[in-house]
């Protein structure tokens, strides 16, 4: 059995089954959402499940037992050993010439440091996920590409590039009303590549009371890090909300903030902004805020033509971290394939007290929820980079800056709410030209607020247009929406930044 060899030394394996791809996936999570849901979750040794987290980081997978280490091809795979918070186990499966074979746990797969497990009984174990890795930065190094571990969640790397936002396959009611749902992987399927492949192919059988589902994701590692996914679900209740291509990041604070934390570092955030490409093609522009309460947005649309959450500012000064490296942190943009109908990209953001937890979710909702015994299936490229001069092909706004401004006693505006100055600087290559002929005019705009006349000037040391105005509040309890772009000759020349303020 050829599909064997490569391993057969490392660890013992289990029986081979026939694998045919997507469509068998989808067949087993049919299957599941047509039965009541049981949870298939097993409870790791308590000297495992009770470790803290540095003593789960002193477990490392023994990189020398690496599935696929002596097959000369530029992938391998590495295992997750479960405990502390992932405690998720999952079965590992690998595909070879249409032939599947479960991995069996093995603890001598683990170095396990200074902790003392003791023994661990193999036929109780699974994984808690995996890792593939690839020469992404240099031809004689294998370097960690993409992690599947927890829930549905996957983080991927592009070249240059350090672990930041997250991506998911499902979300189930991300911002209410109601508790969240986190269906969670229950096997993978993690197909072999020949020599000279330049991607790898993995699936996916997860589950959860509300659903179950499959995905397939197609990865081409490089500068920019490409997955071709595809994701089907089949609806074991009535789902009301549900989250499609969901990406999950985090931001603390900002040069925007409202909010500022005693911390020697000027910013620290994984993703800085949404941007959205609607149908009609327009290009919207949405810094992340932390203002310390809950804020959710929608931004209705039909057959979106992107969205991703980036973090633009890429200067180490912006952030003066030598660990975390969020200079280098990877943006990710979403590309629907086919029609993916009426609906809204989903902005959530949550209060932040730190940078060790993800507030940050954004996702596509169907206006048309999912009922019991309905399925559906969606496809979308992800691309994982550091910068994109086409994403927008428009100017681009380089900074927002916030103030709240006193009412000097005007009883009138402090019982409406306040008034707030914004500054905002966009930048485009041709700038300069354009400032100097005079033919540049910003367009501001307002819902449930007044607006001062916008100044306009050119910033001469950041080389941006900078646009300036201040917004006052007409009614109290009211969110106000402002939007702002600049245009030339009537035609707009940068993409529409665009602000929730709730008073």
């Amino acid at each position: 059995m050829a599909v064997l060899v490569s391993f057969v030394f490392a660890w013992t394996v289990q029986a081979e089954e026939s694998f045919s791809g997507f469509e068998q996936i989808k067949t087993k999570a049919a299957q599941l959402a047509g039965a009541p849901y049981k949870d298939w979750s097993t409870q790791a040794p308590q000297a495992i499940s009770r470790l803290t987290y540095d003593q789960y980081r002193d477990i490392r997978f023994n990189p020398r037992k690496a599935v696929w280490r002596y097959d000369h091809i530029p992938f391998q795979m590495h295992l997750f050993h479960p405990g502390w918070i992932q405690n998720d186990q999952v079965d590992v499966n690998v595909v070879q010439d249409g032939r599947s074979v479960a991995v069996r746990y093995d603890q001598d797969l683990f170095d396990f440091g200074t902790n003392q497990v003791g023994k661990i009984d193999a036929d109780g174990m699974k994984f808690s996920g995996f890792r593939l890795h690839y020469p992404l930065n240099r031809p004689e190094y294998l370097d960690e590409l993409i992690v599947f571990q927890g829930a549905t969640y996957f983080r991927a790397l592009a070249k240059n590039m350090v672990y930041g936002l997250s991506a998911r396959a499902i979300a189930v009611n991300c911002g209410g009303p109601g508790p969240e749902e986190f269906p969670r992987f229950r096997e993978f399927w993690v197909c072999r590549p020949e020599a000279k492949d330049e991607s790898i192919r993995v699936y996916g059988l997860f589950d959860s009371p509300s659903l179950s589902g499959a995905g397939e994701f197609v990865i081409r590692p490089g500068a920019v890090t490409v997955m071709e996914n595809r994701v089907a679900v089949y609806a074991r209740t009535n789902i009301a909300h549900l989250g499609i291509a969901p990406l999950t990041s985090m931001y603390w604070y900002g040069r925007h903030s409202a909010l500022r934390f005693s911390d020697f570092r000027p910013e620290v955030h994984d993703s800085d902004g949404l941007l959205m490409n609607n149908a009609a093609g327009e290009w919207l522009w949405r810094p992340l805020a932390n203002e310390g309460k809950f804020r959710f947005c929608s931004f209705g649309d039909r057959n979106p033509k992107g969205y991703g959450l980036l973090q633009r500012d890429r200067a180490f000064a912006s952030y003066e971290d030598l660990e975390a490296h969020y200079q280098d942190r990877p943006a990710v943009w979403v590309t629907p394939r086919g029609e993916w109908g009426a609906g809204a990209v989903r902005l959530l953001e949550l209060p932040a007290a730190d940078e060790f937890g993800d507030n940050i979710v954004a996702f596509w909702e169907p206006q048309t929820p999912l009922s019991a015994g309905q399925s559906a299936e969606y496809a979308y490229e992800l691309r994982w980079f550091n910068d994109d001069p086409a994403l927008p092909p428009l100017g681009r706004t380089a900074a927002t800056r916030i103030a709240d401004l006193p009412d000097y006693g005007q009883k009138a505006k402090a019982d409406k709410g306040g008034t707030r100055k914004f500054v905002l600087d966009f930048a485009w290559p041709t700038l300069a030209a354009d400032a100097e002929a005079g033919k540049l005019h910003a367009v501001v705009s307002a819902q449930n607020a007044t607006l001062s006349k916008p100044v306009e000037q050119y910033n001469p040391f950041d080389r941006t247009w900078r646009v300036f105005f201040s917004a006052t509040v007409t009614a109290p309890g009211q969110s106000v929406e402002l939007r702002a772009f600049v245009r030339r000759d009537n035609q707009p020349v940068t993409e529409t930044w665009i602000y929730l303020w709730n008073p």
